[in-house]
C-alpha cells in the first residue's frame, strides 16, 4: 500500500504475514490441518503463539513510549486481523494480552505502566477479569470483594469466569467490588500478579468447552483470600468502572480485527472454490449469481474495512467521540461480516460445513470462530443500548450540522496518528460523530469533484444518498423514548441503521481524501454501494459496481482495501 490518506500500516503486519505465510507450510502450527486438529482436540496453540512472540507481536500491545511499536491502534488492528485471517482462535489467544493491559495504559500511575510494559514486552500474557458466573454483562452485580487489608493492601474473595486466558495468563486485571454497597463508584480495578499470590488462595476453574475458539483457553479463576500490594490498584478504589468503559472503548475497536480478518480468510477460500469448480463449460466464477455473492460479499469487506480504519484512526485523532465510535464498530463491523461470511457459506454449499473434505474444514472453523466476536467486550445489545443512550446528542448536533473539523481531517489523512491521549476518553461523546455530521458537506465536494472528471459520476450520487439515510436516522433518533417502559425494538434497529451510515461515511470520507488512486476508489464506491444495500431494503447495486473488488480477489498479491 503506497501513498495518499489513511492506509493500514504495513511494519509489524508485513513481518506477521511474512513469517506467518512461513509456518502455514504443511505440517507448521498454521497449516489449516494443524489448526483444524487443534480444535477438533479443543487444544490451545501454542506453536502458533510461538510464531507470534518471535515477531514480537506483544510490541503492539504496548503504547509506543513505553517501548512499543509505533502506529498505535492501526497497527495492532492490523497485526491482529494478519493473524486472524490464517485463524481466528489464534488472534483472540495472543491478542487478549492488549485487553488485559489496557486498565493500565488508561489509568495507572507512571510507574504501574513502565512495569506492565516491561512485562509484556518480556512475555508475560495478561488477561481481563470482568465477568462472573450468573451476572452476564451486568458489572455492577459483580460479588467479587477486594477488602481492605492492615497493610493497606486488598484481600480478593470471589470468581471470574468466563474470562479468556485466565489460567495461561500470568496476571489478570480484576473488576472487584471495593466497597460493600457496589455502585458505579463502588468498585476497583486490580492487576494481580498469580506468581506472587500465597499458596491455595487461588484456583483456575476449568476450560469451558465452546462452539467457536474451542482452542482458546476460556476458563475462571477463584480467590480465597488472596492478598495483594496496595499498588495493585490501578486508579482509586471506586475508579473501577469508569476505567472499564473507558479501557472498553479501545478494546471494542480493535475487536474488529478478528471480524476483518475472519472475513477476508472467508472469502479467499470461497474465491478460490469458485474458481476451480466446472459447471456449465465454464467455471462457477464466471456465472453471474456468483459474481454478485463474491462481489458483494467483497463490498461488504470492504465497507467494514473503512469503518474499522476510520475508528482505529479515530482513537488518537478524534479521542472524545470513542463512546460512540467504539459502539458503531463493535455492533455493526462483526454484523457486516456475518452477513458476508454467511452468503458465502451458501455459495460453498456443504463444502462450508464439511470439517475435513474441504480446505482441511478451513471455511467451518473461521465462520464458528466469528461468530462468538460479537459478544466480546460487550454483546450487540450492549453496545447498541450504549448508543441510545446518546441518540439526543447525536441527533442534536447532526440537525446542527457541525462537527469535529479538524479531528476528522486528521482521522483520514496520511500522516501518522499522535500518541493516544487516555485521559482525553470520555463517557459520552460532546462533538457527537464528526464522520456522520460531516457527510453533507462531503457530498458537496465529491459533486465538485464529479463535475471536475475527478471521480465517477456514480460518487457523489451514494454520498448525497447516504446523507439523506443519516438525516433520516438523526430524525428517528431524535423521536422521546417512552417513559417507564423498557427500551423499544424500534431504537435499537435505528440504532443499526447509525452503524450502517457511519460505515458508508467512512467510505465517503477516505475516498474524498484520496480520490486520485481509481482502484482504491471504485472498492470503497462498492463499499458506499453496499452501506445502502445495507439501509435501503430493495436497492441493489449493479454488478459492475462489485466488479473492481472481485477482480482483486483473483491477484492474492494485492490487499483488498489498498
Amino acid at each position: 500500500m503506497s501513498g495518499g490518506a489513511a492506509r493500514w500500516p504495513t511494519g509489524l503486519p508485513g513481518a506477521l504475514d511474512t513469517a506467518i505465510e512461513e509456518a502455514a507450510a504443511p505440517g507448521g502450527p498454521f497449516h489449516p490441518a494443524t489448526g483444524s486438529r487443534l480444535d477438533a482436540r479443543e487444544e490451545f496453540p501454542a506453536a502458533a503463539c510461538a510464531v507470534l512472540d518471535d515477531c514480537g507481536t506483544a510490541r503492539a500491545y504496548v503504547p509506543a513510549e513505553l517501548g512499543g511499536v509505533p502506529g498505535g491502534l492501526p497497527e495492532l488492528v492490523a497485526a491482529l486481523r494478519t493473524v486472524a485471517r490464517r485463524d481466528v482462535t489464534v488472534a483472540v489467544a495472543h491478542g487478549k494480552t492488549f485487553l488485559g493491559s489496557v486498565p493500565t495504559w488508561v489509568a495507572g500511575t507512571d510507574e504501574q505502566r513502565r512495569a506492565l510494559a516491561r512485562r509484556v514486552l518480556d512475555g508475560a500474557v495478561v488477561s481481563w477479569g470482568l465477568t462472573e458466573p450468573g451476572h452476564g454483562s451486568d458489572l455492577l452485580a459483580g460479588e467479587l470483594t477486594a477488602e481492605t487489608t492492615a497493610d493497606g493492601g486488598r484481600r480478593l474473595d470471589g470468581a471470574k469466569w468466563p474470562i479468556n486466558n485466565a489460567t495461561r495468563g500470568d496476571l489478570i486485571s480484576v473488576l472487584a467490588r471495593t466497597a460493600p454497597e457496589g455502585g458505579p463508584r463502588g468498585f476497583g480495578l486490580l492487576l494481580v500478579d498469580k506468581a506472587a499470590l500465597a499458596a491455595g488462595s487461588w484456583s483456575p476453574l476449568p476450560k469451558e468447552p465452546t462452539h467457536g475458539i474451542r482452542g482458546a483457553d476460556i476458563s475462571g479463576i477463584r480467590f480465597t483470600g488472596a492478598e495483594v500490594p496496595a499498588d495493585a490498584l490501578t486508579g482509586a478504589a471506586g475508579d473501577g468502572l469508569d476505567v472499564v468503559l473507558r479501557s472498553l472503548q479501545l478494546t471494542r475497536t480493535v475487536c474488529t480485527s478478528l471480524s476483518l480478518g475472519a472475513g477476508e480468510h472467508a472469502l479467499r477460500l470461497a474465491h478460490a472454490f469458485a474458481a476451480g469448480r466446472a459447471m456449465y463449460g465454464t467455471t462457477l466464477l464466471r456465472l453471474p449469481l456468483a459474481r454478485r455473492v463474491l462481489g458483494r460479499a467483497a463490498a461488504s469487506l470492504a465497507l467494514a474495512d473503512a469503518a474499522a480504519l476510520l475508528a482505529a484512526r479515530a482513537a488518537h485523532c478524534l479521542t472524545g467521540e470513542m463512546s460512540v465510535v467504539s459502539a458503531l464498530v463493535k455492533a455493526g463491523v462483526p454484523e457486516i461480516v456475518q452477513l458476508a461470511v454467511d452468503d458465502l457459506a451458501e455459495l460453498l454449499g456443504a463444502r462450508g460445513f464439511l470439517t475435513e473434505h474441504h480446505a482441511d474444514g478451513a471455511f467451518q472453523k473461521l465462520e464458528r470462530d466469528h461468530r462468538i466476536v460479537a459478544i466480546f467486550d460487550g454483546s450487540t445489545a450492549v453496545n447498541r443500548a450504549l448508543l441510545i443512550n446518546q441518540f439526543p446528542v447525536l441527533a442534536r448536533l447532526h440537525r446542527k450540522g457541525t462537527h469535529d473539523a479538524e479531528g476528522l481531517a486528521a482521522t483520514v489523512g496520511a500522516e501518522p496518528v499522535p500518541p493516544l491521549d487516555p485521559g482525553a476518553l470520555r463517557l459520552f461523546s460532546r462533538t457527537g460523530c464528526s464522520a456522520v455530521q460531516a457527510l453533507p458537506g462531503a457530498a458537496g465536494r465529491l459533486a465538485a469533484l464529479a463535475a471536475a472528471g475527478a471521480v465517477p459520476p456514480r460518487v457523489p450520487e451514494l454520498a448525497r444518498a447516504l446523507a439523506e439515510e443519516a438525516a433520516a436516522v438523526a430524525a428517528a433518533m431524535a423521536a422521546p423514548l417512552p417513559a417507564g417502559r423498557g427500551t423499544p425494538a424500534e431504537a435499537f434497529e435505528t440504532a443499526r441503521r447509525y452503524e450502517r451510515c457511519f460505515a458508508g461515511a467512512a467510505a465517503v470520507h477516505l475516498l474524498l481524501a484520496d480520490p486520485g488512486d481509481p482502484r482504491r476508489v471504485s472498492s470503497l464506491t462498492a463499499a458506499m454501494e453496499r452501506a445502502l444495500e445495507l439501509l435501503r431494503p430493495g436497492h441493489e447495486a449493479p454488478l459492475e459496481a462489485y466488479e473492481t473488488v472481485l477482480e482483486t480477489l483473483a491477484d492474492p498479491a494485492k490487499e483488498l482495501i489498498a
